[in-house]
């Protein structure tokens, strides 16, 4: 199938402050590499005639990132600027020009899928003609996410964002097949051109695009990771170290309970590292506990105890190192 994929990628990732105040959220780490460093991995097989992302917020560190990793991945890597943060349905008509008629794969710069696009893909060729396929999860706050409602013969009858009251419960998963780019964009353009403040949504797009006969169909996504707040990213690199095949780099004298990643250049020092923590590149540890936990590039930890934290890039962290003599039966606690 002759198809683009489209990675919105220019938002600042606020849910995430402190660590995206240095770094665009797609430039985060989790399992030991950028979330959009996943998320292009799960590209393989699905052979997509160009990918297009739009940059925005630091976009130097996703086109050097991406440059430096996925040259040659792709047959075309572009890259879109989004100069003003007027939410993801206007990240993606920014696109027109490079997207031109062509069917189109949405994928959100901020979620992994346990399974690759050209699973997603397969389910979208089984649902037949349409002029779309919108990946769908059973949800419990549909007022967090854009909701999806069903006709009898399972296309879609209505799609609101973020309603206040909902009796769908049927949410979008951030993955998208387009068909119908023309219609799209043009009901895109609608909603650019009657804009005066606030986000164009997406999910308002294909709202008109259905209301002008649009017919879309979905499929059911079970494996969908939010990387956009702290307690799910940790979440996220706890299910992501569970299925890779790992190596223990640069660790002495040390204890490493797998899962672990050990970024290239990473010292470990008379530590115990893990489960799942995820230690960037160049980060030196040392005379420390760390569990549950993702610590950035070239940062340094010395005499600390650390279970589900997240630590910056180039930070520095030194606690205090203790000499105890405890008889028996005591119960320390720090």
């Amino acid at each position: 199938m002759t198809m683009k994929v489209v990675i919105p990628a220019a938002g600042a990732g606020k849910r995430l402050y402190p660590h995206t105040y240095t770094k665009p959220k797609p430039m985060v780490f989790v399992a030991g590499k950028p979330i959009i460093g996943h998320i292009l991995d799960r590209m393989a097989g699905l052979d997509p005639d160009e990918v297009i992302i739009v940059v925005g917020y630091m976009k130097d560190k996703i086109i050097s990132y991406v440059k430096t990793n996925y040259s040659g991945a792709f047959p075309k890597i572009t890259f879109v600027d989004q100069d003003q943060q007027l939410g993801l349905g206007h990240s993606i008509y920014v696109t027109r020009a490079a997207v031109g008629d062509s069917p189109i794969l949405i994928v959100l710069g901020d979620m992994i899928f346990k399974d690759g696009y050209s699973e997603f893909l397969k389910h979208h060729l089984e649902n037949g003609k349409c002029s779309g396929s919108i990946g769908v999860k059973a949800i419990d706050n549909p007022e967090h996410y854009g909701i999806v409602y069903m006709n009898d013969d399972c296309t879609v009858n209505r799609l609101v964002e973020k309603p206040k009251h909902s009796k769908s419960n049927i949410g979008i998963a951030g993955v998208y097949f387009i068909e119908d780019t023309p219609r799209l964009f043009s009901a895109l353009e609608g909603l650019v051109s009657a804009n005066h403040s606030g986000e164009i949504q997406l999910t308002d797009a294909l709202q008109k695009a259905v209301e002008q006969g649009s017919v879309y169909k979905t499929f059911e996504v079970n494996s969908w990771y939010d990387c956009g707040r702290p307690a799910s990213l940790l979440e996220v690199n706890r299910i992501l170290l569970s299925e890779q095949c790992l190596s223990e780099n640069g660790a002495t004298n040390s204890i490493i309970i797998e899962p672990v990643s050990i970024g290239k250049n990473a010292r470990i020092t008379n530590s115990i590292i893990g489960p799942y923590v995820s230690i960037s590149e160049g980060a030196s540890v040392s005379n420390s506990i760390i569990e549950d936990s993702i610590v950035g590039n070239n940062a340094e930890v010395k005499y600390m105890t650390l279970h589900s934290s997240i630590i910056g890039d180039h930070a520095i962290l030194i606690g205090k190192a203790n000499a105890l003599n405890i008889g028996d039966s005591s119960t320390i606690e720090f």
